[in-house]
């Protein structure tokens, strides 16, 4: 609403006084990108639409783009896991990342959980991460494969403030560490990922969306990227 109110505001003033916004693009590397600085209007009634098709970042080699990947994903470390349920449809959690195993994701959790019951009926899930202080974005699709406790790699990950979210039934069996057997492994192998990641200052984002609003361009605040499985398979290799 605040960015509304902006583009309201500056609507009847020359961009380049009220936004102190020279009549060439410097506050940002947007000619690096391939994003138009106007549409044509040929191109909007075609299927690929360049406010779409156009987005996307070709130009950072694969290997900065991995990077820029995993420090998202690592500098949160809480992720959304969305399984599908039947008769529901899309159902998401909060959960923390056990590890993060190149592009794939690892979890510890309890297998009583409603999450493995859809697990069992479809594997297909996507992970969402966002940062809302800078805005940045991940979006992963994957298949998700449940591993009982007798995995060694459950005893590597555990850690006792897991402890807290299965607490200690008393019994000597159920006691909420590596040993208990409703301890188990969720691991998301991907198959594809595509992320967004601001590139811009704050101030740089607000005239780049106040100067869009005004000249028709297309805000340029930020790279949008993604990875097919055959980015990802390599990447895993």
């Amino acid at each position: 609403m605040s960015l509304f109110r902006i583009t309201l505001r500056i609507s009847t003033k020359a961009p380049s006084k009220l936004l102190n916004i020279p009549s060439y693009r410097t506050f940002s590397n947007c000619q690096s990108r391939k994003m138009p600085e106007s549409l044509k209007p040929e191109e909007v009634n075609s299927k690929t639409d360049p406010s779409v098709a156009k987005q996307y970042d070709d130009k950072t080699p694969k290997e900065d783009q991995w990077k820029d990947l995993y420090a998202i994903i690592d500098g949160k470390n809480v992720t959304m896991l969305n399984t599908y349920r039947e008769g529901v449809g899309f159902v998401g959690r909060s959960m923390g990342v056990a590890r993060r195993q190149g592009p794939d994701i690892l979890y510890l959790a309890n297998k009583h959980s409603k999450k493995f019951d859809d697990l069992a009926s479809n594997k297909e899930v996507q992970i969402t991460v966002q940062d809302l202080k800078t805005q940045d974005w991940v979006s992963i699709s994957g298949k998700a494969t449940t591993i009982a406790n007798d995995d060694p790699r459950i005893k590597e990950l555990y850690s006792p403030a897991i402890s807290a979210w299965f607490g200690d039934l008393g019994d000597g069996v159920h006691d909420g560490t590596d040993k208990d057997p409703r301890m188990a492994l969720i691991e998301v192998k991907s198959n594809y990922i595509v992320y967004w990641k601001k590139d811009v200052s704050t101030l740089g984002f607000l005239k780049e969306v106040g100067q869009a609003a005004i000249t028709g361009s297309v805000a340029q605040t930020g790279l949008h990227r993604e990875f097919s499985k055959a980015d990802i398979d390599r990447e895993r290799t």
